[in-house]
């Protein structure tokens, strides 16, 4: 049976919940973000317990199939954007998303504006924004070489992104004493 997971966002999220699917009995066939293939075929009652021991670890187990939609929309967003190579992605982060999905992007984008109050470019934009504060507070990189590995056009592209969703210059978001960030799942 494939169970579809909200929260996931990473691979802690992957650990913690194989983990705890295995100590409920169950055998964990295959994971990624979002989604989990399982043996034996739980009974109603153990998807109650499932659900119950998810949703104390901050996850929901997802039944209702446009949810799930919305749930993979996020999920490759994330991996996108968070997990791989911006700078050899050939076409936009929302033709990938239509893809590998195999759903029409005007569909993906009404269904998920109509969820989430937000359209799917938005999150993007707010993901983006996410890792751009991540690879800041790394103090690694310069912000031409963060503009670069995030597939911005500009430094100037990024920085006015990156003010219209924290109403700071990235300049000025590296300056703060207290940076905040926004767990994935938060976004």
């Amino acid at each position: 049976m494939l169970l579809h997971i909200k929260n996931m966002v990473c691979g802690r999220c992957i650990m913690v919940v194989r983990q705890q699917l295995e100590n409920l009995g169950l055998q964990v066939l295959e994971i990624s973000l979002g989604t989990v293939k399982i043996s034996p075929d739980p009974t109603e009652g153990q998807l109650h317990l499932i659900s119950s021991s998810l949703n104390v670890l901050g996850f929901e187990l997802l039944t209702k199939e446009k949810n799930q939609l919305i749930e993979r929309i996020k999920n490759v967003v994330i991996e996108l954007v968070h997990h791989s190579d911006l700078i050899s992605l050939n076409e936009s982060i929302m033709n990938v998303v239509s893809k590998r999905l195999n759903k029409d992007q005007a569909y993906l984008s009404r269904l998920f504006s109509d969820s989430q109050g937000v359209t799917i470019e938005r999150y993007i934009i707010q993901q983006k924004v996410e890792r751009v504060k991540e690879l800041l507070l790394y103090g690694e990189l310069t912000l031409n070489e963060i503009s670069y590995e995030m597939g911005y056009s500009s430094n100037a592209h990024l920085s006015n992104q990156f003010k219209s969703i924290t109403g700071l210059t990235p300049s000025q978001f590296k300056g703060l004493n207290k940076q905040v960030r926004l767990s994935l799942d938060k976004v």
